[in-house]
């Protein structure tokens, strides 16, 4: 049972890319991607909003989330978001156990 949040980071001025950039580049991402239960942690950028960007966050399950959220790096990326001045929406997601159902399937290029 996967579990995936999107996070979508708002601020002004090109502060949510800074803010995506330094996390990259100090090495925050790679630290995160390592830990036990992460499956993805991607950042990307809406085009039809330049102020915006969408953190795709995904873990094996709701005890991978409470390690991470338990750990140090909390209040850095916390301080990161405090010195870009960004807002957060968020949105959670849990996997479907059954899958794709086959008629979405169809739908899919491969």
């Amino acid at each position: 049972m996967g579990i995936t949040v999107n996070i979508y980071y708002t601020g002004q001025n090109g502060s949510a890319r800074a803010f995506a950039r330094e996390m990259l580049e100090s090495g925050l991402v790679d630290r995160i991607r390592a830990e036990e239960g992460n499956r993805r942690y991607e950042y990307f950028f809406p085009m039809e909003d330049p102020e915006t960007v969408l953190l795709i966050d995904s873990w094996t399950d709701q005890a991978a989330i409470d390690r991470h959220h338990a750990t140090p790096m909390m209040e850095e990326i916390a301080r990161l978001r405090d010195k870009y001045d960004l807002h957060m929406r968020v949105e959670r997601y849990v996997e479907d156990a059954a899958g794709m159902p086959d008629q979405d399937a169809a739908f899919v290029r491969r």
